[in-house]
């Protein structure tokens, strides 16, 4: 664990390290849903920040605002969770096959164990159940229109979002994230 005063950690990191600096880890290290894992690694209250990039729709509803409350007792007052899941508003048949509950193809597929496809507002719903103050920065609403508020990648990059992924590349959108800042309010 990092001696300095911010610790950022990245949940369900994946082979892929897009935020140097931070703490990378799998679901067999740092499983969301067993508070003793948490414990075990950090003190409650010392993360500034949370990233983690299309993992809470492997979770139900219920588990989701249990995992947020857990995050929300490691986080300093003013840390954030950075998360993106997939948009059911995104409105592209394909992606919508893709990313269902269930998912398409084998059951080894990613997709196959999503158990949610949130829309923005029960996304901001969830994290505000556990206590946080919500920012939406990436999420199309219910007519299907992208919305994008300007963000930091420093503060944990998203790759699956308007800028970064390389499906996005030629102006046409056809992949999309809901990004949401959740933030633990200053005590």
């Amino acid at each position: 664990m990092p001696n300095g005063k911010e610790i950022r950690v990245v949940v369900g990191a994946g082979s892929f390290i897009h935020n140097p600096g931070w703490i990378h880890t799998q679901e067999e290290d740092l499983n969301l849903l067993k508070r003793e894992d948490w414990i075990r690694r950090f003190q409650p209250g010392s993360l500034t920040a949370i990233l983690a990039e299309h993992v809470w729709e492997h979770l139900t509803y219920e588990e989701g605002v249990r995992a947020a409350r857990i995050c929300f007792e490691f986080l300093k007052p003013g840390g954030y969770i950075r998360c993106a899941v997939p948009d059911v508003f995104f409105p592209d048949p394909e992606y919508q096959r893709i990313v269902q509950v269930g998912g398409p193809g084998p059951k080894d597929h990613p997709a196959a164990s999503h158990k949610i496809v949130y829309n923005y507002r029960i996304l901001t719903q969830m994290f505000e159940e556990a206590g946080f103050k919500t920012k939406l920065l990436e999420y199309c609403d219910e007519n299907g229109r992208f919305h994008y508020r300007r963000w930091d990648p420093g503060d944990g990059k998203i790759y699956r979002s308007l800028r970064f992924d390389h499906r996005n590349r030629d102006g046409k959108l056809r992949s999309v994230s809901i990004i949401v800042d959740a933030m633990k309010p200053q005590e």
